[in-house]
């Protein structure tokens, strides 16, 4: 999440390094952390066992939906 409030949801098999890059106004790699302002922080991380359960769970929280969830999670302060 960035400090107007916008969400990237996105799956790496190294976090650190990910946010990292999108902090890094130098790194071109990510658009969407490009044209909306950082700092970003982590809010929310899963644990998945393969790449193609992680990428599944991705996909559901980009679903307005899974945004929905992310928001009301956000919200209570969790």
């Amino acid at each position: 999440m960035n400090p107007q409030g916008k969400i990237y949801i996105g799956q790496s098999s190294d976090l650190s390094r990910r946010l990292s890059q999108h902090n890094d106004p130098n790194y071109r790699g990510t658009l969407h952390t490009k044209r909306h302002a950082g700092p970003w922080q982590l809010v929310h991380q899963e644990q998945f066992q393969t790449r193609r359960e992680a990428m599944g769970r991705e996909r559901e929280l980009k679903s307005s939906r899974g945004r929905d969830w992310m928001r009301r999670k956000l919200e209570r302060g969790c």
